[in-house]
């Protein structure tokens, strides 16, 4: 009876650390916040359509931790930091989104499959993580894409940029609006070099 008495008593004194190392650690979760392109301009005698492929990204770019570097060759992945919603498929978004407001084309879609546009944008989110191995905390973001010709298949426009940004706040959410900022300036730069029309290569 007293050895139940005292395992009792020492379950009493050892259940405020229990409950301790119980707790629950939620991850945070984030999105790229990207600005809106401004309003397309009225059309004029546009008859060119283009499709965007969703874009493609590195397998670890996929997994929804945040990725940093500590060096060229390490991969970190923040634990309890997630992107709510895939990077590459938000790129993919934007991109439609900034196409459509250029007025270069009568339409702008996702692609499905079916040739029934003129050209297909397909795309690639090559980097998008922290990196800690130079001065400062930097983010970098490097994003390739073409555009093909459905009738012929043959490419008439390719480009491939890459941005690095400073951090100034060193938090995680300071960097995640760092990453905003990057990815809107490599998209405008990545697309500003697409020709204008593209129907004048039909």
């Amino acid at each position: 009876m007293k050895k139940s008495v005292t395992a009792l008593a020492l379950m009493v004194a050892l259940l405020p650390a229990l409950a301790g190392c119980g707790r629950v650690r939620y991850p945070a979760y984030y999105t790229l916040n990207l600005p809106s392109p401004p309003d397309p301009p009225a059309p004029e005698n546009v008859r060119t359509s283009i499709a965007v492929r969703e874009f493609q990204s590195p397998g670890y770019l996929r997994q929804g931790p945040i990725v940093y570097r500590t060096t060229p060759e390490e991969v970190g992945f923040y634990e309890y930091h997630r992107w709510a919603a895939d990077p590459h498929t938000l790129v993919t978004n934007a991109v439609i989104d900034h196409l459509r407001a250029s007025g270069q084309f009568s339409m702008v879609s996702m692609y499905d499959g079916r040739p029934n546009n003129d050209y297909v944008l397909s795309g690639r989110l090559e980097k998008l993580e922290e990196v800690d191995y130079q001065a400062g905390v930097k983010v970098e973001v490097a994003i390739s894409a073409q555009i093909t010709r459905v009738a012929t298949g043959a490419t008439v426009w390719s480009n491939a940029v890459s941005e690095v940004g400073t951090v100034s706040q060193r938090t995680v959410p300071g960097v995640v609006s760092e990453m905003n900022r990057t990815v809107d300036l490599a998209i405008n730069k990545l697309l500003s070099t697409v020709p204008v029309p593209l129907a004048s290569e039909r």
